[in-house]
Parts: structure tokens; sequence; C-alpha cells
């Protein structure tokens, strides 16, 4: 790594530890200061926020992976959140900021009723601030030690005497963190050189987020965005260049791969019948775990100063993720495909799909000049970093606030938590969070691999946690069935039942039989179980006034029974309104760029201009 790439990277860690001091002395005054900024931030700076994080270093890693097995369509599987991105802007956005709780688990306080409560917020600490948290942070950190080998190599840069004491410490422990051999070097030695990488790293990042709490989180992610946007499109840029221009792409894939396998890579539609996908991006932004915004989205949306806020944080993030990031990615992508040809024939397997994954990283390395290598060198460790201290602040607000404050000290010590204690918990449960993630990094194998096995957990309670918002009947037994069915009929579905017939082994029926088990159960346990106490329904509908069907809690309080259905399909048409506009514009853009070979591209610019038109019909309704 070139002098001049160094001194960028090290300007982004001093901005970084400098907002965290910048903001340690108010978030050290109470949990809201530290895990929600104080209620204070703006939609623009909360969606940029969220953008950041879903930025991730892994993410280009899999699309790039991704597009080699399916072609442009198969991103359909990311593109299709942004549903759930306008759901928690325009349905839900405002019911999770009235709420006033600080973590999604608090929820569960005042929309249920009865003894399990506590239970079940403290199953939703565990099992999604440290199971599901964990295996998140787990595959960024994968994606990490790929970018790491490259280019930081310790085993030239330490004192040889320092350097082979840790290498002999992680031969003796047995650590095995090596990408392969992407660097040419020998596994212990780029193990050795990523264990170092990580530890500094995970020191960097906790450095700043437990100092300064969300805010500085925050603030560094708007920096970190606007740095991996601008590196990706430098790279974008020298990655076509490298491959000939923007005009030649498509006649190359063509040249390399056929026409019909080129058509497969750069159609945003399906060129041959796949009923399995289709039900896969039909469910997949749904049945996932963060369906409502359950996690850091929700975070970021309680931490909005206003509900209006909230819903321009929605939408930012939105065409942030689903329109900006793609149409720089996509270039680069495509590019890969012609720089690093490979055989259409080959299967395309665990290993071949984590080979081509790596090309992203290898990309940098083999094409970018110094100082824009540099540049996007430090984009990717700010998209790591920006993941990394999201997922830590997250966890920790579960930790300290659902686990140490409600169960440990309200419940079993029968006393109140000091503010402060608060925070120090927060701060040490990263430690706890870390080592977990440690543990199930070194059993990973793709990058795409275990983020379909993560898709599987999630979709087992994605129904649940949008239904509690918009169905008054759900109750405490049905939040709690879909977290155990989740967990239990997962590992039947990936080691029992492909075993039985061939196809239980389709990702797209191991996703259909988990959402339909998983909402028949959700259901069933809605209709047939103690409903929740009116009490507790009436605060609920006061404070929160959600949307959906509460047409009982409305009458019981004397109020309009048609409010809360009005609210619901306002918001429904504000998502398919918005909707439009962002797809069509990525369609249509994408189009324009990419053409496909042999057809015109008339059809794309009316698809720009489709999503123009709908622009006015959605954006008025961010100002009311």
């Amino acid at each position: 790594m070139a002098f001049l790439d160094v001194i960028i990277i090290l300007i982004f860690i001093v901005q970084a530890i400098f907002s965290g001091f910048k903001s340690k002395n108010i978030a050290s005054q109470n949990l809201t200061e530290y895990l929600l900024a104080g209620r204070s931030l703006s939609g623009w700076k909360a969606g940029i926020s969220m953008a950041a994080t879903q930025y991730a270093a892994d993410t280009p890693l899999l699309v790039t992976g991704l597009v080699a097995v399916g072609g442009f369509f198969s991103l359909w599987r990311l593109w299709v959140y942004g549903l759930a991105f306008l759901m928690m802007a325009f349905l839900l956005g405002g019911s999770w900021r009235r709420s006033g709780v600080l973590t999604d688990a608090e929820l569960t306080k005042i929309r249920y009723s009865g003894v399990g409560v506590i239970f079940l917020r403290g199953l939703k600490g565990i099992y999604y601030g440290t199971i599901i948290n964990c295996v998140v942070l787990a595959m960024v950190l994968v994606a990490a030690v790929r970018i790491f080998e490259i280019f930081l190599p310790w085993h030239q840069w330490l004192p040889a005497g320092f350097y082979n004491l840790l290498y002999n410490s992680v031969d003796f422990l047995g650590i095995s963190f090596s990408s392969g051999g992407l660097a040419g070097l020998g596994a212990g030695i780029a193990s050795t050189n990523n264990c170092i990488s990580i530890f500094c790293m995970i020191l960097f990042v906790a450095f700043y987020s437990t100092t300064g709490g969300l805010r500085s989180v925050v603030s560094t992610d708007v920096v970190q965005f606007f740095i991996i946007m601008v590196a990706t499109l430098f790279y974008a840029i020298f990655a076509v260049g490298e491959a000939g221009g923007l005009l030649t792409l498509s006649d190359k894939l063509v040249e390399i791969y056929g026409a019909k396998k080129a058509t497969q890579f750069v159609s945003f539609a399906p060129i041959q019948a796949i009923h399995g996908f289709l039900i896969i991006i039909g469910f997949q932004w749904i049945f996932q775990m963060n369906s409502d915004g359950t996690g850091y989205l929700a975070q970021r949306t309680m931490a909005c100063k206003s509900d209006n806020e909230a819903k321009i944080a929605g939408v930012v993030l939105t065409f942030s993720q689903v329109v900006l990031r793609s149409l720089l990615w996509l270039p680069i992508v495509v590019s890969l495909l012609i720089i690093y040809p490979y055989d259409p024939g080959i299967e395309t397997n665990d290993a071949f799909i984590s080979g081509r994954e790596l090309l992203f990283v290898q990309g940098i390395t083999d094409f970018l000049p110094l100082g824009i290598r540099g540049l996007m060198i430090t984009g990717m460790l700010a998209a790591l970093a920006s993941t990394l201290d999201t997922h830590l602040n997250w966890g920790a607000s579960y930790w300290s606030n659902d686990i140490y404050k409600a169960i440990v000290c309200e419940k079993l010590l029968k006393r109140s938590a000091d503010s402060k204690e608060l925070v120090l918990i927060a701060r040490l449960s990263n430690i706890l969070i870390l080592f977990v993630s440690f543990v199930i990094m070194a059993n990973l194998g793709s990058i795409q691999e275990a983020w379909k096995i993560s898709l599987l957990f999630g979709a087992g309670t994605g129904s649940v946690l949008v239904l509690r918002w918009i169905w008054e009947r759900i109750n405490l037994t049905s939040e709690i069935a879909a977290i155990l069915f989740s967990i239990l009929f997962a590992p039947i579905l990936l080691f029992v039942l492909p075993d039985v017939h061939p196809i239980f082994a389709e990702e797209w029926m191991k996703l259909l039989l988990m959402s339909f088990f998983s909402t028949f159960v959700v259901v069933i346990t809605a209709i047939f179980c103690p409903v929740t106490d009116w009490e507790s329904l009436k605060e609920f509908y006061q404070i929160v006034s959600p949307p959906g069907f509460w047409k009982k809690t409305a009458n019981k309080l004397g109020t309009d029974e048609r409010i809360a259905p009005q609210k619901f399909f306002k918001a429904l048409k504000q998502i398919f309104l918005c909707g439009s506009s962002c797809y069509f514009l990525l369609i249509g853009v994408g189009g324009i760029l990419f053409r496909i070979p042999g057809e015109s591209v008339f059809f794309s610019i009316v698809f720009v201009l489709v999503s123009l038109f709908f622009i006015p019909f959605w954006w008025k309704s961010l100002r009311d």
C-alpha cells in the first residue's frame, strides 16, 4: 500500500475518533442519549446512516457473486427490500417513533400483557441482539478478511520478532481466518495478518462507537457513506475503462459468453420461467427479520425528531439503496465479468461463488491507481466500520435496556438501574457480541450461503412483526410462537427435509414452507390464545395511533373506527407510488446503461419518464 493510500485512511480514522469524543459527554448522560441520540436526528441523516450500514463491506461482494450466477434479475433479492423500507416510512415509521421505546424488544412492554411479556422481551434481546446480530456481524467480518488480506500485509510492516510471537500465538490457538490464498500468502501468515487487522478494526470502531453512542455512529456514517459513494464511482469509471468502455460492455459480454448468457447478465426481467425465484422475491421482503423495521432501522426511526422526519428517513434509505448504490455497482460487476471471464459451463457451487465474490476486492488492487485505490480501500473500510458500529450499538441496546435493566435489575434484583450504570453495560456488552461473532465467522463458507441461512431463520418472524401493528388480535403468544417456531423449524428445513425429497433442498421451497407455516402458527395463536388485556390495548392505541384494523379498540374508546383503516390504505397508496418511482428509475437508467443485445432502449426511456411522473404524487406526503 502506497504512502498516499495510507494518508487517506488515516484521515478517515482521525475523523471518526474525533466524532466519538465530540459526543462522549452527552452520550454518557442516559440511554436515550446514548442509544437514540436524544431523539434529535433529521430524516436525511437517519436515512443516510441506515444506507451506510446497509452498504456493508460484504454486500458488493455478495452482489458480484449473485450477478455471476443469475444476472441482474437475481439482484431483485436485494432490491425487493425497498418495499419493506417504504412500509417503514409510510406505514410504520410514525408508529415506531410515537411508541417512545428505546428498543424494538421494549415494544412488547406496551403492546402485550401477561406474565410472559418479560420472557418475550428477553428472548428477543438474545435472539435478535445476539444470535441474528452476530450472524450478520460474522458475514461482515468474513468480507473484511478478504479486504484485509490483500491490502494489509502486516508481516512486511511489523518487526520480525513481534510478528513471530503473534504468528505462533495464532497457530497455537488453531485460528484460521484466511480467504483461500487470494493474496498468495500461506494460511498461517494470512490468518495472522487477518487477526491483527480485525483486532485493529474492532478496536477502532469500538473506540468511537462506544464513546459517543448513536450520535457518533450517525455522524461517522454520513461521512462514511459519501466516501464510499465517491470511491465506488471512481472504481466504476476505472473498471469500465479497463473493460473497454461503457458503450462496448454488452457487445463484449456477447463475445465472451454468447448472446443468451449475455442477455441473462443484463436483464432486469427473467428470461425463462423461474417460478421458484419469483416466490422468493415475492415473499422475502416481508418474511424477514426486519420486516417492520425491527432492529437498527427502527432504532434510527425512533431517533428522528418528528414523525415526518422518520418518513423522510425511510424514503432516503430506499432510493440510496435501490437506485444510487445499484447504479454504481452494476458497471463494476459487469466489467469484472469481462476482465475476469469464466466458463459458463462450470458448476456454480460454493467455491465458485466465493471466488467470484473475491473479484470485487481483486479489481481494486489490479487496476485502480494510487490515491484512487486508497480512496476505495478507505471506502470499503468505511462501509465495514458503518456496519460494525451500528450492530455493536444495536446489540448493546438489547443487553443494557432489555436484559440488564428490565430483567436483571427490575425483575430479579427489584431495583432501578442508574443511568451511567446502564451506559457502562451497553459499552461492555460489545465484548460478548464480538466474541460470538468471531465463533460464527470461523465456521462460515461463502457470504451468499450465510446470507441465505440468515434469511431462512428470519422468515419465521416476518409476518407477526407486521401484523402486531395492524391487527389488534395479535397477542403475546403469537410472537413467542413465531420466534420459537423459526428456531425449531429452520434446522429441519436445512438438514432433514432435503434428504426426504430433492425439492426440499430448493431455497424457494424452504422460504415458502417457513413463511406459510409460521404465519399459520401466528394466526392460530392470535385466534385461540388469550387476548391482550383491555388496558394494554387501550394504552398502545392511544400512544401509538397504529394503522390497520383496530375496530374493537376504537369502538371501546369512542373514537372513529375508520381512522386506522384509512391510514393503512393511504400508506399502501404512497408505498405503491413511491415504489413505482424508485423501481422504474432503476430499471430505466439501468436499461439505458446496459443495453440488452439486439433490443432498443425505447422502453428504458419510458420507464424513466414514468418514474418522474409519479414523483409529485408521493412527494407531497413527505410534508404532511
